[in-house]
């Protein structure tokens, strides 16, 4: 009995469906013509990946172009380098052992799709304790610098709060 996280509808000269399903299985249906990433592309998810593992927001937000900006489950977006870090250095404080591991990475036109597995233990300051894992997407389109112009990401915002709440996923 498995249970959509997201679904999200895409219209970038193609159309996406992307589902992720809370056995973190990612399907992935897309049109003739989605490619594998560039090296430089795969370089630059597996550097925003460890940036975030390895707790340096500015490394994380040095993968975004300077206007960059990133939303989160439709939510309002953090623009520029500043605001990206200080975002993620909110998940780095609530979560001191957090990871973020590349689970997949494709590429349709001008848009990658970053998929990931937060796992973390939020003991950071009013934290509950609790081991939280969660996976998620971030749609990015790209610059012409090579770097994220905008990132939407989305992830099951209900079974991270349950895990948050020691109910388990």
């Amino acid at each position: 009995n498995v249970r959509p996280l997201c679904s999200s509808r895409i219209d970038m000269r193609m159309s996406l469906t992307v589902e992720i399903r809370r056995s973190s299985i990612m399907q992935l249906a897309s049109t003739p013509g989605s490619t594998g990433p560039s090296k430089a592309l795969w370089e630059l998810a597996v550097r925003c990946a460890t940036a975030w593992s390895s707790g340096d927001p500015e490394g994380m937000a040095s993968c975004y172009e300077e206007t960059g900006q990133q939303s989160i489950n439709n939510g309002p977006p953090a623009i520029g380098r500043e605001a990206l870090a200080a975002v993620a250095k909110s998940y780095m404080e609530a979560f001191p052992d957090l990871q973020i591991a590349l689970d997949q990475l494709l590429v349709a036109g001008n848009a990658a799709f970053f998929v990931w597995t937060l796992t973390g233990t939020n003991t950071g300051p009013g934290g509950t304790g609790k081991y939280v894992r969660v996976s998620g997407i971030e749609v990015w389109e790209m610059g012409e610098s090579g770097l994220i112009a905008q990132s939407r990401g989305y992830y099951d915002a209900d079974s991270y709060q349950r895990q948050l709440a020691g109910e388990g996923l």
